[in-house]
């Protein structure tokens, strides 16, 4: 195998794959990408066993071949040769890869193409393409609310694609967050629901285009943006039943300004015990009061005015959750319906553009 490349052609190609590769080390063959040359095209690919990364570029090849070499030490030689410059790239007989870029030269032990593991085609077939843009505005109004544990089925969002709709869903158990968009001409053959795992989440976000087409068989995920294509193994369990859990009746509507509310929790949360991070909230006529205390260090208030009308509610929330949305949602005001003491809180941006979004808060005792 030889070719060359413009660095940074190669390089980006790269930078994405290091959020793939594993590095824990328990297989030395996952810290290491496949690189394969053939008329003019060089491909790269990259595995954990649950998420993998195809992607290519055009090269001058001159040789084609295949062979393994670290995902982590290629990057960090392209990465550190001069902007600009032509990187010579060659396989030698000792199992070792060449590089080269003017006056550097650096030799990398490889391993075999035989020892990596085989990743999952795609053929694309099902022609269900998505809006790249629209997709990942809806990813960050659920990523944070992913459960980070072993329970599989929440390890992901759902994901339910359905005639002109896409919706996301996830949760935690303390926390649910649901968004969904109209998708003009998007017309599956019949509902899908996939869990799509977090990692794959987060390497869509990185990507940048008009579109995202969207396959899948029996075992895998398939997201294919421009020249990459993400792999994902399918998530088995059966994810929670989030329609039943979404209150149906919380009559009190509060109105607050977003950012003022931001703000407020931020103080107030810089006196709440470290573990549980709890705000207290009383909501009476026009006005919202914030309390936190920790007994080894004090306590702090403090008060906003808001929109109203309803009975006296007092309720704990962690503060982090409340900020997460806080965060995410880009109305300037949102809104906060209230049952009682004691039920589930619904959050939701004051005004919804193309995307809805609603946010599901179980209070705490504080």
């Amino acid at each position: 195998m030889k070719f060359s490349v413009i660095k940074e052609t190669i390089l980006d190609e790269l930078q994405l794959m290091q959020g793939i590769i594993e590095k824990r080390n328990t297989m030395p063959i996952l810290a290491n990408i496949l690189v394969s040359a053939s008329q003019e095209r060089v491909e790269l690919t990259g595995t954990d066993l649950e998420v993998g990364l195809k992607t290519q570029f055009e090269a001058m090849v001159e040789e084609g071949g295949s062979i393994t070499v670290s995902g982590k030490k290629i990057f960090e030689i392209v990465k550190s040769l001069p902007d600009g410059q032509v990187i010579n790239f060659k396989e030698n007989e000792d199992l070792m890869m060449e590089i080269s870029s003017g006056k550097s030269e650096f030799r990398v032990l490889c391993l075999p193409k035989e020892d990596f593991p085989v990743v999952p085609e795609a053929g694309f077939q099902k022609k269900i393409i998505l809006p790249l843009d629209k997709i990942k505005d809806m990813i960050d109004r659920v990523y944070y609310a992913i459960a980070q544990e072993q329970r599989y089925y929440l390890s992901g969002a759902l994901m339910i694609i359905k005639k002109n709709a896409l919706e996301l869903v996830s949760t935690d158990g303390h926390r649910l967050s649901y968004t969904s968009a109209f998708i003009e001409g998007l017309n599956p053959d019949e509902e899908i629901r996939v869990i799509v795992a977090k990692k794959t989440l987060a390497e869509i976000r990185k990507m940048s285009d008009d579109k995202m087409e969207f396959d899948f068989d029996e075992n895998n995920l398939f997201f294919k943006v421009n020249n990459r294509m993400l792999i994902s193994r399918i998530i088995e369990s059966k994810f929670p039943n989030f329609e039943a859990v979404m209150p149906k009746d919380n009559p009190h509507v509060l109105l607050v300004e977003k950012e003022s509310f931001s703000q407020a929790i931020r103080r107030v949360a810089l006196l709440a015990t470290e573990r549980s991070k709890g705000v207290k909230l009383t909501i009476e006529k026009n006005q919202i009061k914030l309390y936190s205390s920790n007994p080894e260090i004090g306590e702090a208030r403090d008060n906003l005015e808001v929109e109203y009308k309803g009975p006296e509610v007092e309720m704990g929330f962690n503060s982090q959750y409340l900020l997460d949305f806080l965060l995410s949602a880009s109305a300037e005001k949102v809104r906060l319906e209230l049952k009682d003491n004691n039920s589930a809180a619904v959050m939701r941006p004051e005004l919804e553009g193309d995307i809805k979004y609603t946010y599901i808060l179980m209070p705490m005792k504080i």
